[in-house]
């Protein structure tokens, strides 16, 4: 399995946004909190909901 190709990556606060085509070559995105033991992360349809929960995302490791 190849590794994701990530690009138009941004960080808001904490966690880092990108985007990446699946095996199906669809456009996904990505929310990914990067503080110590959050452990947050999902995958979105489109962009504005991936910015929104990096935006609303609270974490308390």
């Amino acid at each position: 399995m190849r590794p994701k190709r990530f690009r138009d990556t941004t960080r808001i606060g904490p966690v880092h946004v990108a985007s990446f085509y699946d095996r199906r070559g669809r456009d996904k995105h990505t929310a990914a909190c990067t503080a110590p033991r959050c452990g947050f992360s999902a995958e979105y349809d489109s962009r504005a909901a991936a910015e929104l929960a990096a935006r609303t995302h609270t974490c308390n490791p």
